[in-house]
């Protein structure tokens, strides 16, 4: 299909929004009684089935801890008791080095929305790599075509920069926002997860705690960083009302769905709302859609939430599971700023990475993106997400228990132990949250341990992604499974 060709007819990924009032009601129920959790008889069950079933990624994970600060690569690879060492996936399943069986709802941290390797994008990146090899360094036509489908895909995109993860397309957006503006100051929205760079490292996972996790960064790389508490408009506002008097606000970034995908889900109309406040006070608006971007159809939130910002940042979804997977994109006159040149004169945002837009992954994420647009597999990992929740509420309620489960379509959030929704709206809540926050996540580990001995992969112990892949059936099998786990509580 011809990415300049007309697009396919696409149904909406997210069938309802979530009350959220409602959800912050029984967040605070949630965290505001003792734990429920697995009982000893059945965390001797799951730590059995670890040592009787899985010897082989337990000896793969002892051999990493030698040559691997803490035996793992990336955080999403840790599992209690020790890492699954993975042999084979492929499209709802994934398979261990022992031969055991696990239905994928990690699906790699959110890319892989067609499923896990998919054969029709396997071919063409076997193509490619037959002719040209994973990168040149020289311009391919395949970067041309994926920049080409992204501009037509996501309402607020004219221009685009690829880059080799969030990470580094987070940094680019905030400086392209601070040389446009010749402002400094940047707004994050508290509690989401923008990347790991210097500058955002504050506020991480728990809203208001700042400089937290900000080990080895000094003080100077988070001093232009602030925070807000997420659908807090008013203290938005007052922070940008103070920053007028410094000079002004280079932009507010935030995650569309609230921070963690929705783990602190915003109203409905609050990135509107944001939008009107950054027209009135000068500033852009940053979408980190590394998550949602594609995983809630062409469009991404924006679309869903028919809100435009000024910059996007892209990740995930963008190459299909496949590596170097990162993108800034938005405004013409903004991305111009990004005009490259061995000594170039013109003003410049300095943005480099060797193996960006490599030939591997644009051709990946071209025939990604177009085989998701052509099967409307966003919405239909939507509607597989939808069956989820409500059977898992169905079994929730069965069962008497006080966990929360919703959905933005194939983002699905389970929480049982409510880790990263205690109150921080003060700073005496702020202290008891932080001493609260260790046994609520050693919780969260031991769901995710008996999930895994159940043969479900999740992000966490406490998210879910689904993928095309999650059939009726799989997730009926999934059910199943989910219940065994929770009669163990």
């Amino acid at each position: 299909m011809d990415s300049n060709s007309t697009a396919p007819q696409t149904t909406p990924a997210i069938s309802s929004w979530p009350d959220t009032d409602a959800l912050y009601r029984r967040f605070a129920d949630l965290v505001g009684q003792p734990m429920r959790r697995i009982g000893a008889d059945g965390m001797e069950k799951v730590m059995r089935h670890f040592e009787e079933r899985c010897a082989g990624s337990k000896r793969l994970s002892e051999e990493a801890q030698a040559v691997i600060p803490g035996g793992v690569q990336h955080n999403l690879a840790f599992n209690y008791p020790f890492p699954l060492a993975i042999a084979g996936a492929k499209g709802a399943y994934l398979t261990d080095v022992d031969g055991n069986s696990y239905i994928d709802f990690l699906q790699a941290g959110g890319p892989t929305l067609l499923g896990s390797n998919p054969p029709a994008v396997r071919a063409k990146v076997n193509e490619i790599l037959d002719s040209c090899g994973p990168t040149t360094g020289l311009l391919h036509e395949y970067e041309v075509k994926l920049a080409e489908l992204v501009c037509r895909m996501v309402p607020s995109i004219e221009m685009l920069r690829l880059l080799g993860s969030g990470t580094e397309a987070v940094m680019g957006a905030i400086r392209l926002a601070r040389a446009y503006t010749e402002r400094k100051w940047i707004i994050k929205i508290g509690g989401a997860y923008h990347g790991w760079s210097d500058q955002m490292v504050y506020g991480m996972r728990l809203p208001g705690t700042g400089r937290m996790e900000a080990v080895g960064i000094p003080r100077g790389a988070t001093a232009c960083t602030q925070e807000c508490h997420p659908n807090d408009l008013g203290a938005l506002r007052r922070k940008l009302q103070w920053n007028r008097m410094r000079g002004g606000t280079a932009a507010v970034l935030l995650e569309p769905l609230g921070p963690e995908s929705g783990t602190r889900p915003v109203h409905r109309d609050y990135n509107a709302q944001v939008r009107k406040l950054c027209d009135e006070f000068g500033a852009l608006l940053i979408f980190d859609e590394v998550v949602s971007g594609f995983r809630l159809g062409p469009g991404g939130a924006q679309g869903y939430f028919n809100v435009t910002p000024d910059l996007t940042v892209l990740g995930k979804c963008l190459t299909g599971g496949y590596p170097m997977a990162g993108a800034v994109g938005g405004r013409r006159d903004i991305m111009m700023l990004l005009v490259g040149g061995i000594g170039t004169s013109s003003r410049r945002a300095f943005v480099g990475g060797t193996l960006s837009a490599n030939p591997l992954s644009c051709v990946a994420g071209y025939h990604a993106l177009l085989e998701a647009e052509r099967l409307d597999a966003a919405a239909k990992a939507g509607r597989a997400g939808d069956r989820l929740r409500k059977g898992l509420e169905e079994i929730i309620a069965r069962q008497g228990l006080p966990y929360v489960v919703y959905n933005m379509g194939s983002i699905v959030h389970l929480q049982t132990s409510g880790v990263l929704l205690l109150d921080t709206s003060n700073l005496y809540k702020l202290w008891r949250a932080k001493d609260e926050a260790k046994g609520r996540k050693h919780m969260m580990e031991e769901m995710g341990a008996a999930y895994a001995a159940h043969g479900l992969i999740t992000l966490a112990g406490s998210r879910i992604y689904t993928s095309l892949a999650d059939t009726d059936e799989v997730i009926d099998e999934a059910l199943g499974r989910f219940e065994d786990v929770f009669k163990l509580v």
